[in-house]
């Protein structure tokens, strides 16, 4: 009997490419193949990429030459969000045999089986982003403790620096039945907490058309989805990744104030805390609404993990623009921030805009919200000090320790126990350490 092939995985990017690979890898054992650690010298080497940041490209490379060192004679295959914006770009990339669009990515076995490893560019089998329709469902699964469920793709928003619509194609989402059954699966699998994913997740079942005005009511939304996966047993904590503050109603506030699952998390773009650059990056929200958003969540969870998305640098953004930016999120009772500092896409509005904001000083206004966000971060911390809370407990590579996390993500060492792994606990939170984390008293484990 032949030996099966091979085939290692590496992901760039957002939670939703790590549940595409997991799917993606999945295809491949049932096709017979073996799943291999990067390192240990695959037959075949997928890279799962994305284009969010300027270093899409060089990322991608780097990926591709780790791959070639720890296998020559492998095959490379690059799929994701840059595959499909520049597929003729990383055909180019030496050692690259094959390069997979948005369309094409979910039938790669198609594509591999008969791979050879040839001198000259690899092969391209990229299709239009408009041809693609279907939603394909997916999930991760290896690291124990949490699965990344994919519930909706793509994006019909038309935000002005944003590439994702280009890479992913239009809005569209599972059913609350097939989310449903996925998390059941996961449940079997002992995972005991799922995060929800998506490109624009509170537009499950086209959720903005409802919200916004433009028509009735569907058969599901996200408010429908949430309250069904309460029901399923076996999954004790459910987390929202980020969700647009506009498609976050009042209605899904409130019930993941009384939820049984649904953990006090939420994390929510702004983008910008000045309403003229918001206009310009055509997001869909003024900033008193995001006030809104925030003082909802506050109302009704005030011990609620609010992290915040903005961009620092784009377009037009004056100096003062940014410092309207940083006071509006200073005041905001919000948890942390991620700092994106903008660079120009190819074929979006805000590449062809003029006042450039210069390089260096987009980098010192990033670094600005970054020390901010730490503020942010330990006053969030301090408030929790001397609580007791319920923590998902991890495995770590530090020795002697173990991390985890809070239901409203404050993440905490603990000394290593392996018996605690993927278990839930009660903690006293006593003091953060140099790094940032909270040490805590382990109470005792709740048996699941």
């Amino acid at each position: 009997m032949a030996t099966p092939k091979t085939v290692a995985f590496y992901t760039l990017g957002c939670k939703l490419n790590y549940s595409e690979t997991s799917a993606i890898g999945r295809l491949f054992e049932q096709g017979g193949y073996g799943v291999v650690n990067f390192n240990e010298g695959a037959d075949i080497y997928v890279i799962n990429t994305c284009s969010v940041t300027e270093f899409a490209d060089r990322k991608c490379r780097k990926v591709v030459r780790q791959a070639l060192r720890q296998a020559p004679h492998a095959n490379v295959v690059v799929v994701g969000c840059y595959a499909q914006l520049k597929p003729q770009e990383i055909a180019e990339i030496p050692g690259v045999d094959l390069v997979l669009g948005a369309a094409e990515k979910f039938r790669i076995l198609d594509y591999v089986d008969d791979l050879s490893k040839a001198p000259g560019n690899g092969l391209v089998h990229a299709g239009e982003v408009t041809e693609v329709r279907d939603f394909v469902n997916a999930f991760s699964f290896g690291d124990r403790t949490r699965s990344f469920l994919k519930v909706q793709d793509g994006c019909d928003y038309k935000c002005s620096f944003c590439t994702i619509p280009l890479a992913r194609g239009k809005s569209r989402s599972d059913t609350v039945e097939n989310v449903v059954a996925n998390a059941q699966k996961i449940a079997e699998m002992g995972v005991k907490e799922i995060v929800l994913t998506g490109v624009n997740l509170g537009d499950f079942g086209n959720g903005t058309e409802v919200i916004e005005g433009m028509k009735p009511k569907k058969e599901a939304m996200f408010i429908d989805l949430i309250r069904e996966l309460d029901r399923v047993e076996g999954i004790e904590r459910f987390r929202i990744s980020s969700i647009e503050p506009n498609l976050l109603t009042d209605e899904v506030i409130e019930f993941v104030a009384t939820s049984r699952r649904f953990v006090p998390h939420f994390h929510v773009p702004l983008q910008s805390g000045n309403d003229k650059q918001l206009k310009a990056m055509r997001r869909r929200y003024k900033r008193e609404l995001y006030v809104s958003r925030v003082a909802k969540i506050k109302e009704l969870m005030p011990h609620c993990c609010i992290g915040v998305d903005v961009i620092v640098g784009f377009p037009g953004e004056t100096e003062e623009d940014f410092l309207e930016t940083y006071r509006f999120v200073n005041e905001l009772d919000i948890s942390y921030l991620h700092v994106f500092t903008y660079s120009e896409r190819e074929n979006t509005l805000a590449a062809e805009m003029p006042d450039v904001v210069p390089v260096h000083e987009r980098r010192r206004r990033n670094e600005m919200l970054r020390i901010l966000s730490e503020k942010k971060k330990r006053y969030f911390y301090n408030q929790h000090l001397n609580e007791t809370r319920k923590v998902l407990f991890e495995n770590s590579k530090t020795s002697g320790q173990m991390t985890g996390f809070t239901d409203n993500y404050i993440k905490i060492i603990a000394p290593y126990d392996p018996l605690l792994i993927n278990e839930i606990g009660e903690v006293d939170l006593q003091e953060i350490d140099s790094e940032g984390n909270v040490q805590v008293e382990v109470l005792h484990t709740i048996i699941i």
